[in-house]
């Protein structure tokens, strides 16, 4: 097992993960206070502290424990979600959809803030500072940015998987007419069980990786 590796993964990793949970559940709060629920704004979630957002189990321990154990072949982890009461929200199938929706637009938003600073800071900077500084600043600073667009880029892929209580699911609910959503709805209960199947099988696979290199084909223009 390479330690050493996982380690430098670790190190380069942690920041970005944090930035990227954090902003995902702050984007579900801030769009439901907008839309009509304070739910969220009342319970603190409206924060960019990140000891807010994390989960003790879902956000270090599992995934910790799944790259150790796998040498970083099957990470998988969760924020402490939002608190979202749909029923504050004029149209609630519609808030709870627009609301799920701006989880993995706000992840997108993030990979393309990292390819700007990569590309407008961090690299003009590069020829202009001393050789010291780019080994000890720069190069961590931009391997740092390029893990947060590949993270945020796959979490958003992977929020979008279509299986409620992920935000995929929750977006179906909202457009598919009432008497299917009700019934899809049901498999929530389950949802997390569902998803886990599918990350175990690969299943997941065939939905979030073509995902992913679409999002990075659209990245890679900007």
């Amino acid at each position: 097992m390479d330690f050493a590796g996982i380690l430098k993964q670790l190190a380069l990793s942690a920041l970005p993960v944090l930035i990227a949970i954090t902003f995902h559940e702050l984007s579900h709060g801030f769009i439901a206070n907008r839309l009509g629920d304070p739910t969220a704004r009342m319970l603190g979630r409206l924060t960019l502290n990140p000891f807010a957002h994390i989960d003790l189990f879902g956000t270090i321990i599992l995934p910790f424990m799944l790259l150790i154990f796998t040498n970083g072949q099957f990470v998988f982890g969760y924020a402490k979600p939002v608190p979202v009461n749909p029923m504050n929200f004029k149209n609630p199938r519609k808030g709870m959809a627009i609301t799920a929706a701006g989880g993995p637009v706000m992840n997108l938003l993030l990979a393309v803030i990292s390819i700007l600073l990569l590309r407008f800071i961090i690299l003009p900077l590069s020829g202009l500072i001393p050789q010291s500084v780019i080994d000890k600043v720069m190069i961590p600073l931009a391997l740092m940015l390029k893990a947060g667009i590949t993270i945020n880029v796959v979490l958003a892929a992977f929020n979008l998987i279509p299986i409620p209580p992920l935000d995929g699911g929750r977006v179906l609910v909202g457009l598919l007419p009432q008497r299917q959503a009700i019934s899809f709805s049901k498999i929530e209960p389950f949802g997390f069980i569902i998803v886990i199947l599918l990350i175990a099988t690969g299943i997941a696979n065939y939905f979030v990786i073509p995902l992913v290199n679409l999002f990075m084909s659209v990245l890679r223009v900007i």
